[in-house]
């Protein structure tokens, strides 16, 4: 039984072809992150991130690891159809992230107050141990007044 399944995961819409580093498919030098939707809202992704990314050899760079974060608490409100952007984060490198292994980020919204969305993610290895967790406050973009 595949995770898809398992977990009752299914694919987050995406908003069209896009440039961004962390999940744009037209971007040839990005991520490419895909993301699926869990029954609780919370978002999952399942990247091996190849050695282009790296800092030390054999594990993710640092700034990597918070784009990663980044994207999944961006994901998790994109899940509720709203689009925000970070306003500020804070990581805690708990252990190196390794390069060329699957991993699996995690994101879920922990309380929203309007366009204010408090959020958090993690990576985790195989084995279930949190590599890295990051929290933040994302604040929703408003659709762009027609003139």
């Amino acid at each position: 039984m595949d995770l898809l399944s398992k977990e009752h995961l299914k694919p987050i819409a995406q908003a069209g072809p896009n440039r961004c580093f962390a999940c744009g498919a037209i971007n040839p030098t990005g991520l490419h992150l895909e993301f699926l939707i869990a029954p609780d809202n919370s978002v999952v992704s399942l990247p091996s991130v190849n050695e282009n990314f790296e800092g030390y050899p054999g594990y993710l760079h640092g700034g990597i690891i918070a784009t990663l974060l980044d994207e999944a608490m961006s994901k998790a409100i994109r899940a509720l159809g709203h689009s925000a952007m970070t306003r500020k984060m804070e990581v805690d490198y708990r252990r190196p992230v390794p390069s060329n292994v699957q991993i699996r980020i995690e994101g879920r919204i922990v309380r929203s107050e309007q366009r204010k969305h408090w959020v958090e993610a993690s990576i985790l290895n195989a084995h279930g141990t949190v590599l890295a967790h990051g929290q933040g406050l994302f604040i929703q973009v408003l659709p762009k007044p027609k003139n």
